[in-house]
């Protein structure tokens, strides 16, 4: 029977996992951490940090950066500017740097809009000009001054002449807010009294030129692949929050020459060309780390096989909602949960391995829990699970 013929390119070269996870780890900065002044270099080198828990997108820099203070990345956010917190990728909140959220808008567009997604105005019963209304009372409510949720809704109600949103942005955290911050136009504040607030990126960041479409979403894809490769359409797909394989693909093949298929244990995957040197090099450097919930690396980790994380295990990481559980990390592979509780001075943390570890595997995850105690200033409690 003859073989069919397929479009498919003939890979480059063929990678094994262990090769692909050490290269992710470098490049992650998992295998070293990087200097704390480079801590926004970080956070852009990760295409920005997932916020939905502050305190885990804190540990997710923790573990990437060497000496980060516990104030770091409030000072950033709140102080200096220089990191913006906003819904991004998958309609997730993220950290990002603020000079980057030009492109992260320019990027996003490539998504339908919601003005264009009928099933979700019904939803919400709204029309296309409820939805402008309420976008352009937005924009006129909000400037540099941090806003409550309330605070803000009662001001789009005064200011539309009618209460129809009102219940409607206070019913389901920022799924009416998330267009305007998609767009560039709202953003997180500091929280006043443990209640989020929301400002105006142009005027609570400094200004900045609008990007271009077509060049942010090749830069995001580009950037994507430099730490999250070699991937599949599905990968950048689930990654960005896209609809669509097929429109994955196209972006993916829009960096022409700059990507190259490759094998990663017999699966075609898509990786730049100028990393083909460091994939094939690439080698288990014995690195532990403790991962936060949520953490980019799980994030982006493929679900399917043995890779990354035992399958039996899979569940105790990628839970129900969506939540995904603190890891313990050796060489890129996912052999363990932890959890911590700060109770008074001590930081009590519990580290539960799928199965024995290696001694000096085991002495490396004590040495970050202890790492852990000190950037939360507190004394250590550890205990192994059995």
């Amino acid at each position: 029977m003859p073989s069919r013929k397929t479009n498919m390119p003939i890979p480059v070269v063929d990678l094994a996992w262990e090769q692909v996870l050490a290269w992710r780890m470098k490049r992650q900065h998992l295998t070293q951490r990087a200097p704390r002044a480079a801590m926004l270099d970080v956070v852009a080198a990760l295409s920005g940090v997932h916020a939905q828990l502050m305190s885990s997108a804190e540990l997710t820099l923790w573990a990437r950066v060497d000496d980060l203070g516990a104030g770091d990345v409030a000072e950033a956010l709140w102080q200096e500017r220089s990191l913006v917190k906003t819904w991004a990728m998958r309609g997730t909140l993220h950290l990002l740097p603020a000079a980057d959220l030009p492109h992260w808008v320019a990027a996003q567009s490539v998504r339908p809009s919601r003005r264009e997604d009928a099933a979700w105005l019904r939803y919400y019963g709204l029309s296309v000009a409820d939805l402008d209304a309420l976008f352009a009372a937005i924009l006129a409510a909000l400037g540099d001054e941090p806003r409550t949720r309330e605070e803000l809704t009662d001001t789009i109600a005064a200011r539309i002449g009618s209460d129809m949103f009102s219940e409607k942005l206070r019913d389901g955290f920022g799924t009416l807010l998330k267009p305007a911050a998609f767009a560039g136009r709202l953003c997180f504040g500091p929280d006043r009294d443990r209640h989020v607030t929301f400002v105006a990126p142009e005027h609570w960041l400094p200004a900045m030129e609008p990007a271009d479409p077509e060049e942010a979403i090749r830069r995001v894809v580009r950037d994507y692949l430099a730490v999250y490769g070699p991937a599949t359409r599905d990968d950048f797909a689930r990654w960005f929050g896209l609809r669509s394989a097929a429109q994955a693909g196209r972006l993916l093949a829009a960096l022409g020459d700059e990507v190259v298929t490759v094998s990663v244990d017999g699966t075609p995957h898509v990786a730049r060309g100028a990393d083909i040197a460091d994939l094939t090099a690439a080698k288990p450097m014995e690195s532990v780390r403790l991962l936060p919930a949520f953490d980019q690396y799980v994030v982006t980790a493929p679900r399917s096989g043995e890779a990354v994380v035992p399958s039996a295990h899979r569940a105790r990481v990628y839970r129900p909602q969506a939540w995904l559980s603190p890891v313990v990390l050796h060489d890129g592979r996912m052999v363990g949960t932890w959890r911590h509780e700060r109770k008074r001075e001590t930081l009590h943390v519990e580290i539960a391995p799928f199965a024995p570890l290696a001694r000096a595997v085991q002495r490396s995850a004590e040495q970050e829990a202890e790492r852990l105690a000190d950037f939360l200033s507190g004394g250590l409690a550890l205990r192994w699970a059995r």
